[in-house]
């Protein structure tokens, strides 16, 4: 099984943390992990297309995903 998700990073806990339980995974199931850092501002940037406010895009965007 393969799905992609997004998790935060806590350092002082050494922990990445879920939005949510991952359905179909057992507590303390072993599974395996891809990094990628993303900064998605540089991503729009590079576009080099008109993007009006961007902040508050990405703003909306993340209010959306609570």
């Amino acid at each position: 099984m393969s799905r992609v998700i997004v998790a935060e990073y806590d350092a002082n806990e050494n922990a990445l943390r879920l939005a949510e339980p991952l359905p179909g995974v057992k507590d303390h199931e072993k599974v395996r992990v891809s990094i990628e850092i993303s900064d998605p501002l540089a991503h729009l940037a590079s576009l080099d297309a008109p993007a009006g406010d961007i902040q508050q895009m990405l703003s909306e965007i993340e209010a959306g995903r609570r």
